[in-house]
């Protein structure tokens, strides 16, 4: 998975690297030949490691080119075309909620802006997407979920499945079961980071059941052996089909939050260095040798002296089997906390029957971890396994991932080393003078909170086109609740200007935007005149209220001075009680 901003840095790379990084990832039979990938929909607001921009910063606004997002799904078909493109919101632009955190509150506006974001990459890129997911680790919302899957039947997008809902097995497995059409609305059960487990109920949905974030941890060698026992347990132990990585590629400045928590490294741009982990190999020891639409066999599970196995079959004859050994030290992912289990040498007797039992030989990949020796080997190729009456039997040492398959296809690609580690230069300039840019990201800069995008200067008096740039921010979900309070009152309408930069693109935002209002309020407007009329009126009416004021505190002033003659005359205050009464009302605590 493409998480918040965590590709950021490897659109800077030069070639060749960053195709060889991209190859890692997405090329078949190279690396991690990955079967989905799934992106955020930016909404303008930081969301874990960055910001990412918006198709539609505001409501009439749209653009399909902003950010990186579509470039690499582009880059990730343009190397496997069967890739599956799955999307998700990790925020909302104010706007969607009326200047409120809250996308519900106007469920067919959220509908239509993430719809049009589906639309928009099939439109100007040619991209299929074929999974959407609702909110982030969020709430979700029944009565929208209903009207996403309206709004994209509505516009011709009924092959888009929809997941749900990207956070806890509960208590969305309840509602699918109580609200039939609400079910009907949903493909997939997605749980995040489930610990390979899920729960009685979502088997009764009757969905496919996903891990739709997991891993999320350092890769290094035990952040490796996480994922291989994550891969085969997830459905050993919760019958999940999918398990999705966060993030894809470590690709954000190291201070950032969980550094180097992808699937390899290639956080310098500037030296051109990258790092090919062993998470990398870990994942070909499945998609190397299986493809999305191959099913699990039913005979999977753990093995006797710990470790699990699964076996895949495309229903054409071809098998694939997977067994790993990691022990629980040498295997912790960052979530959730893992019980002790126990995990020793081995050997372990396969007997393969029906229509597999005529197979003569399996193809086999080994991974070692070796933490001891610190010497390990990954997805090497060993000689094939012999069967005899459809039989093998493995000799499995700990922390050891073994492939055995029907199909021979599988590769280890490599790249000549990488340039070596650098830091960032001390002394950093950039003019941004770039004719055609293919990003609207500035080179280098990573947004937080905010959207730094950058145009170019049309209006330049001389004959070089200069790019400059612009900060648009947003109302999120970082912004003060008083900032937002004033936005909401005036219904989401506000502007920003960068004092920066001077040309007439930001002068052009705001003129659009007060025609729209003009037309939202069916041609009502305020003029210089009405202002000046109305501010005339606001001072009139102060003046009034500070004369009054003025008699009450006059009228306070005397009852004061009346009570403390009463006093020295010798009258009895208590009788009083009527103006004491009145005094209390005056200065503001009475009932």
């Amino acid at each position: 998975m493409r998480g918040p901003a965590t590709s950021r840095l490897l659109v800077n790379y030069a070639e060749p690297y960053r195709s060889q990084i991209l190859d890692y990832l997405f090329k078949p039979n190279f690396g991690a030949s990955l079967h989905i990938l799934k992106v955020e929909i930016g909404g303008d607001a930081q969301t874990t490691d960055g910001t990412e921009p918006s198709h539609m910063h505001y409501e009439n606004d749209e653009n399909y080119f902003r950010g990186y997002e579509w470039w690499l799904m582009k880059e990730a078909k343009k190397r496997n075309p069967n890739i599956t493109l799955i999307s998700l919101p990790w925020a909302f632009p104010g706007w969607v909620g009326h200047g409120k955190n809250w996308p519900y509150d106007f469920p067919d506006i959220t509908a239509a802006y993430v719809v049009n974001w589906i639309l928009g990459a099939k439109q100007y890129h040619d991209l299929d997407i074929q999974y959407v997911g609702i909110w982030n680790e969020r709430n979700y919302d029944s009565k929208y979920i209903k009207l996403l899957r309206y709004t994209l039947d509505k516009s011709g997008l009924d092959t888009v499945r929809i997941i749900a809902s990207d956070s806890l097995w509960e208590p969305v497995v309840q509602s699918l079961l109580l609200d039939p059409e609400l079910s009907r609305a949903v493909d997939v059960i997605g749980a995040h980071y489930p610990g390979t487990s899920s729960v009685k109920e979502a088997l009764k949905t009757q969905k496919k059941l996903w891990s739709s974030e997991d891993y999320s941890t350092f890769n290094d060698e035990v952040g490796g052996g996480c994922w291989a026992r994550i891969l085969n347990q997830n459905y050993v132990n919760g019958l999940m089909t999918a398990t999705i990585s966060w993030n894809l590629v470590a690709s954000y400045y190291k201070d950032l939050p969980f550094s180097r928590d992808g699937l390899m490294t290639a956080e310098e741009p500037w030296s051109g260095s990258y790092v090919v982990e062993s998470p990398i190999w870990i994942t070909a020891h499945t998609t190397q040798f299986t493809q999305p639409g191959w099913s699990y066999l039913h005979t999977v599970g753990h093995l006797a002296q710990g470790g699990s196995c699964v076996a895949l079959t495309d229903g054409k004859g071809n098998l694939t089997v997977v067994t790993e050994t990691m022990t629980r030290d040498h295997s912790v992912c960052i979530r959730p906390p893992l019980p002790p289990f126990n995990v020793t040498s081995q050997n372990a007797t396969f007997h393969l029957q029906g229509s597999f039992a005529s197979i003569k030989e399996l193809q086999v990949w080994r991974s070692q971890f070796n933490f001891k020796t610190k010497k390990s080997s990954f997805f090497e190729t060993l000689t094939p396994q012999k069967l005899f009456d459809g039989s093998f039997t493995l000799e499995l040492a700990e922390d050891e991932v073994y492939t055995l398959t029907t199909m021979t296809t599988g590769q280890k690609g490599s790249y000549p080393d990488s340039p070596p580690s650098a830091r960032f230069p001390k002394v950093y300039k950039d003019h941004f003078n770039v004719r055609n840019p293919p990003f609207s990201e500035a080179p280098d800069f990573a947004d937080q909170t905010g959207v730094l995008e950058y145009y170019i200067n049309m209006t330049d008096p001389g004959g070089l086109r200069r790019a400059s740039v612009s900060l648009l921010q947003v109302p999120t979900p970082s912004w003060s609740e008083e900032l937002k309070e004033l936005i909401q009152e005036c219904y989401g309408r506000y502007d920003v200007f960068n004092n920066q930069v001077n040309h007439q693109v930001q002068s052009h935002q705001l003129l659009e935007k007060i025609v729209r209002m003009t037309q939202e309020n069916g041609g009502g407007h305020y003029t210089t005149k009405i202002f000046n009329e109305a501010k005339k009126a606001s001072t009139k009416e102060q003046q009034r209220l500070s004369m009054e004021l003025m008699a009450e505190e006059q009228q306070r002033r005397k009852m004061i001075l009346n009570l403390r003659e009463g006093q020295r005359n010798g009258e009895n205050v208590f009788c009083s009680r009527q103006r004491y009464s009145g005094y209390s009302e005056a200065a503001g605590l009475g009932k």
